[in-house]
């Protein structure tokens, strides 16, 4: 069985939800798994996971590693990874992991697997499941090198839950320094601030096309704060100026699997699609009856959205 090292991702001193995903996929492979955390504020952060099952937490708390620069923290990454026997390094598929991923695969030479929708054990090999031509289709596929680098989506691996237990915190000293480390610099992160649930750990997202116009946030937000919901946005939208590019939903943007998901004034252009139809529940709301978002929708209202948005408003504010 597999030993599998998961890469925690820091977010003002708490370990973002989105690192539970990446240890449910350590535990469908069926062996044993240890958790790494890397920066300032870490030590205290593992207490959030210390009944997730994992063998070890380690830790490296250490300023240098702020940021989560790859050019930084790659190092102590693959030194974890190489004296301590594991065979997989997994990450999520968010920013954070697609960024440092590759770095980590480059440095260990091992073969790397993006973007992996579910993985099993075949005959002392794991088999990873993957979307190809935009999420049209799945491929499987397996890496033969001695250590392999998995990043593993959000929307397919759902969050993991405490399994008791108190895993045992061992501190790791950084590893050695990378000469690339010293020609980078953190300048500043200009970050939307929203009180809104982030897009890949939100229960419901109300997302908008480009048909919303400048009446995107008029439109949207009174449904999306009666359902506490956040608020996504197709490609076109953000294009056109309507939404701004962190909205974005889609292949090209953030890839969410929500328990309901909103597509006001969307056609379900296939780049789009592949970006939310892992949701549990789609509701589509467009006048023409023969946009592409019908296909994959659960309910499906042909209407005009200016009206129909505000008038379930009105009606759910009734219900509640």
């Amino acid at each position: 069985m597999p030993n599998t090292l998961v890469i925690a991702e820091l977010h003002e001193g708490a370990v973002r939800k989105s690192t539970h995903s990446a240890i449910n996929f350590a535990r469908q492979t069926g062996g044993a798994f240890s958790i790494l955390i890397l920066g300032p504020g870490s030590k205290a952060a593992a207490k959030e996971i210390e009944a997730f099952g994992a063998a070890k937490i380690l830790v490296a708390d250490d300023a240098y590693l702020a940021n989560g620069l790859a050019e930084r923290v790659v190092p102590t990454i693959v030194d974890v990874a190489t004296k301590g026997g594991f065979d997989v390094v997994a990450v999520t598929a968010s920013s954070f992991g697609k960024d440092i991923a590759p770095c980590i695969a480059a440095k260990l030479n091992a073969g790397y697997a993006p973007d992996i929708a579910g993985v099993k054990a075949d005959g002392g090999k794991l088999v990873y499941r993957r979307p190809v031509y935009a999420g049209n289709a799945y491929a499987t596929c397996s890496v033969n090198t001695a250590l392999q680098v998995v990043s593993v989506r959000q929307s397919e691996f759902a969050a993991a839950e405490p399994s008791g237990g108190t895993s045992p915190v061992e501190d790791v000293a950084i590893g050695p320094k990378d000469p690339a480390a010293e020609r980078v610099e953190f300048v500043s992160l200009d970050a939307a601030k929203s009180e809104r649930p982030d897009l890949g750990e939100a229960r419901v997202i109300v997302s908008g096309g480009r048909a919303l116009k400048e009446k995107f946030a008029e439109v949207l937000d009174p449904l999306a704060n009666l359902l506490q919901a956040a608020v996504g946005a197709s490609r076109a939208a953000c294009d056109a100026g309507y939404a701004p590019a962190e909205l974005q939903v889609g292949q090209t943007g953030r890839v969410v699997a929500p328990r309901l998901y909103f597509a006001i004034g969307i056609s379900g252009a296939i780049q789009h699609l592949a970006g939310m139809k892992g949701s549990k529940t789609i509701v589509a709301i467009n006048k023409d009856p023969d946009a592409p978002i019908f296909q994959v929708a659960d309910y499906g209202l042909v209407a005009d959205l200016f009206i129909a948005v505000p008038e379930l408003v009105t009606e759910l504010k009734k219900a509640t």
